[in-house]
């Protein structure tokens, strides 16, 4: 890794003040098989050609892919981590990582999922030592049988006992141009479970295909989805009431 790529990451993330040290030592050998790996083949010209440029060192290209994706390292790691601060640190990390591990790169996933894929490794371990997130296996809400949206919608007969609100006088736009609105949607999403609230960021928020989010997290499809439909009917309910109370 250049000296140069270094700096780069210390400046577009914490800043000069409080740049990390940087481990550089690579074998001959690795450094030699990881340059004979094939291009991505599931990367189109334009990103397969980024990655290259990543590999020879061209800081042009890293301050590319850092203009490009920061901002979404950035806000999946603030799904796992306390604060700014340390959603910073962890996308710096992700950062370093990165380009160590690049000629490691297969191209299975796009570039932007890759990166993802370390964040979300790096914040969750951050969260766990920080008690911020807690794994499925400590008392996360399981994927089995319960229902997706609260029985007591539902009188006797399967029939709407309170039907969901309206949102037609509540599009998207207007609920984003409250500030009242925009910060009771975060709260939404903050209060679900981390595993619900993981496949809403990366599915809703970033845009990630399922089949990324699927090998990410490991779980099925079927399971993703289950996630995801409880995951918005738990924000339409919160975003419901809040509406209801203005």
């Amino acid at each position: 890794m250049s000296q140069v790529m270094v700096g780069t990451v210390d400046r577009w993330t914490l800043g000069a003040e409080a740049a990390y040290s940087v481990p550089r030592a690579r074998t001959a050998g690795r450094r030699q098989a990881s340059r004979q790996a094939a291009a991505p083949a599931g990367a189109g010209a334009e990103e397969r050609g980024l990655v290259e440029r990543l590999r020879a060192g061209d800081e042009a290209a890293f301050n590319l892919v850092v203009d490009r994706y920061h901002g979404t390292l950035v806000r999946v790691a603030m799904h796992y981590v306390a604060d700014l601060s340390v959603a910073e640190e962890v996308a710096q990390d992700t950062w370093l990582a990165a380009l160590e591990g690049i000629e490691r790169f297969e191209g299975r996933s796009a570039l932007k999922s890759w990166l993802v894929g370390i964040v979300v490794h790096k914040a969750k371990d951050r969260g766990v030592r920080e008690k911020r997130y807690v794994p499925l296996s400590s008392g996360d809400e399981a994927d089995g049988d319960e229902p997706a949206m609260a029985p007591s919608r539902f009188d006797a007969s399967g029939a709407w006992a309170e039907p969901p609100r309206g949102w037609d006088d509540m599009t998207p736009e207007r609920l984003l141009s409250s500030k009242e609105q925009v910060a009771a949607l975060q709260r939404a999403i903050e209060a679900l479970p981390a595993n619900l609230r993981e496949v809403l960021a990366l599915r809703e928020l970033e845009e990630m295909d399922a089949k990324d989010i699927c090998a990410l997290l490991k779980i099925s499809e079927s399971n993703l989805y289950v996630r995801l439909h409880r995951a918005r009917e738990r924000v339409r309910e919160t975003m419901e009431a809040s509406i209801g109370r203005d």
